[in-house]
């Protein structure tokens, strides 16, 4: 699941979430979706995260300039 696309994984979580919301699915199936939904959000934070470690890397410089260090996972 960790190859997923960041677009991807929303567009199934919210895919997840509105199945749920409608009720339609007996109580096993409606907890797997529940955890599979968990999933994909655990993954879209995780990869929110790495996006925000990269953004902090640029570091305001006098002037207005930025600098860019490298990003060290």
């Amino acid at each position: 699941m960790k190859d997923v696309p960041f677009e991807k994984a929303i567009e199934n979580l919210e895919k997840i979430v509105d199945e749920l919301e409608a009720g339609d699915f007996p109580l096993d199936t409606s907890l797997k979706k529940y955890e599979e939904g968990i999933k994909l959000a655990r993954l879209c934070q995780e990869k929110l995260d790495k996006a925000k470690e990269k953004i902090e890397t640029l570091i305001k410089k006098d002037e207005g300039l930025f600098e860019k260090k490298p990003f060290t996972e």
